[in-house]
């Protein structure tokens, strides 16, 4: 299967909060890589809110959502761990795990008003987050003499192409990451714009964050 182009995260976790009817809604959201991650996530918020009458939840991980899972917890069936999982697609993300603690305040919400608390909460956690866009990249490092880093710094600044790190030695080196539709136009235009004085090793293809 082919790469896609970038994928959706979260790239700072976030908890917001809700009270439907005098229950207390808590969306926590996580970034996660496994499920195993995910299911250790899941236990320790779980002993944090011991005292919450359910802990519901729901993750999908993976570059093409591979690994999906939702629970209702003691919930009526679909009315907390399905809502929160369409909260979830329904925003495009991925690596992620949201858990939506209820503590119950005394008043039967009904069916249709857990699922939209649950709905609420989820995307409460989600607007408290920081979502961020990770683009499958190559991992370049350019190694110019002293004479090109004004010329090189100046060329990146112009494509918005962020330098992640940079060391100083006898030569220069500067590590980027160019999306990979863009590599070869990116690498062409470094080699003209250095009078072919430029070394580029090519790196790692992964999701950066450009």
């Amino acid at each position: 299967m082919a790469k896609r182009e970038s994928i959706r995260v979260i790239t700072t976790n976030g908890t917001g909060e809700i009270v439907e009817k005098k229950s207390r809604f808590i969306g926590n959201v996580f970034a996660v890589n496994s499920a195993q991650e995910a299911e250790e996530k899941i236990a320790e918020i779980s002993k944090k809110y011991w005292d919450a009458r359910h802990n519901c939840y729901a993750y999908v991980i993976g570059e093409n959502s591979e690994i999906t899972k939702c629970s209702d917890n003691g919930e009526p069936s679909g009315t907390a761990g399905k809502p929160i999982l369409e909260v979830i697609n329904g925003a495009g993300l991925t690596n992620v795990l949201i858990i939506v603690t209820r503590y119950f305040g005394g008043v039967l919400l009904g069916t249709g008003g857990l699922v939209r608390a649950y709905t609420q909460a989820a995307q409460a956690g989600i607007a408290a987050s920081t979502v961020g866009e990770l683009v499958y990249s190559q991992k370049l490092t350019l190694t110019v003499g002293y004479d090109k880093v004004n010329t090189i710094q100046y060329f990146l600044g112009q494509k918005g192409i962020n330098i992640s790190d940079s060391r100083y030695a006898a030569d220069v080196q500067f590590d980027i990451c160019v999306r990979e539709s863009d590599l070869e136009q990116i690498k062409n235009e470094l080699i003209s714009k250095c009078e072919g004085q430029i070394t580029i090793s090519e790196g790692n293809k992964d999701y950066f964050l450009l």
